[in-house]
């Protein structure tokens, strides 16, 4: 059985997550991507940013389904 985690840690858990999207979104990153380079066409920070900001959002969307699952879960402690 899994243990239900703690409001605390799933706070700190979405503070992470928006911290990563803040860090892929600041400047050291978008100035390491920003490039004359091109990939199929298309400039390097344009793929960073069309690529990275979905991504984001999927792995945003698997922990909130990763909570509603553990959520939904009975709570079995109180049967012997």
């Amino acid at each position: 059985m899994k243990k239900m985690r703690q409001p605390s840690q799933l706070k700190e858990a979405w503070v992470l997550c928006f911290l990563l999207g803040v860090v892929m979104l600041n400047y050291p990153f978008i100035h390491i991507f920003n490039k004359d380079a091109t990939l199929f066409g298309i400039p390097i920070l344009i793929l960073y940013l069309m690529v990275g900001w979905p991504l984001s959002i999927m792995v945003i969307f698997l922990f909130t389904r990763l909570l509603d699952r553990n959520s939904s879960q009975p709570d079995n402690r109180d049967q012997p």
